[in-house]
């Protein structure tokens, strides 16, 4: 079994308050990113690829995109292990991970992943489990882990655990996506924020046009993160300045997203950024 696996955006994303267990409640839109390609309108290869096929014994080969952490640490491998202990019956299988998607980069491209994983040897042992009883299984492994399992538009609240299916379709636009080569950690992310309740609705603002959004919806990342890292701010303001509708940061991660109306705008305004990752996708 072969599996394609696409990332997400964070369509806005607000800081509300701090809990007294130390973690922040956000409120998000989380928006899959990726799923068409390898199609003929997008040949890209924005997305990671997983296969998984039966085994004498079983075993995890990476390829790709350096994965950078030890097997016990690895999603894939975690997925797998806790698929396990669901369900005790697992068959030996090998599990193939072909990285494309970047790291650190606020797409949850390890959490796709993992989610894969869980997805894929749920069906091939018989879907023991429906889409639920997996998305508790997932948030397990990680808090946007879940969403991957629905894989549909989603509004995201507490840790981001927390998901209410979403009436956004952006089908017709075209993203850019550039990672500077830069890095960003949760604690660093979350040390310059201040959380508070944001000036405008998301629900709300999301109904609007994506013409509507820049300056309604925001990442409250940016205003922490802008000022350290410079290059983040260029990016989304050249791609604003080369015919986005709507750019952002998204989550946490060093990668801006600029909503295009076409391929070709998409592709002229990302020959700015030659020498960064960069990704372009129909949605």
């Amino acid at each position: 079994m072969i599996k394609f696996i696409n990332a997400k955006l964070n369509l806005g994303l607000n800081i509300v308050r701090k809990r007294s267990d130390g973690y922040h409640e956000l409120e998000t839109l989380f928006y899959p990113v990726g799923r068409h390609n390898g199609t003929p309108e997008n040949p890209e290869p924005f997305c990671d690829i997983l296969e998984i096929t039966p085994s004498g014994k079983t075993e995890f080969v990476f390829s790709g995109r350096p994965v950078d952490c030890p097997l016990e640490k690895n999603l894939v491998y975690k997925a797998w292990h806790i698929f396990k202990e669901s369900f005790p019956s697992l068959p030996e299988f090998r599990l193939h991970l072909e990285k494309h998607l970047p790291d650190g980069a606020g797409l949850g491209g390890g959490s796709a992943d993992a989610s894969a994983v869980l997805c894929m040897l749920n069906e091939l042992c018989g879907s023991p489990f429906d889409d639920r009883q997996l998305a508790a299984i997932a948030l397990k492994l990680g808090a946007d882990c879940p969403f991957f399992i629905y894989n549909r538009p989603c509004y995201a609240e507490g840790v981001g655990e927390r998901l209410e299916p979403a009436d956004v379709d952006l089908s017709g636009w075209w993203c850019l996506l550039v990672k500077p080569d830069l890095s960003i950690s949760t604690k660093e992310a979350f040390a310059g924020v201040t959380p508070c309740l944001p000036k405008f609705s998301l629900r709300e603002t999301i109904k609007l046009s994506p013409e509507k959004w820049q300056g309604r919806m925001v990442n409250d990342f940016e205003g922490s993160l802008f000022p350290n890292h410079p290059i983040l701010e260029d990016i989304k303001n050249r791609m604003i300045d080369s015919g986005a509708v709507y750019a952002s940061m998204s989550g946490s991660g060093s990668t801006l997203f600029g909503l295009f109306r076409s391929k070709e705008e998409a592709g002229e305004a990302s020959m700015a950024w030659a020498g960064h990752y960069v990704g372009i996708c129909m949605l």
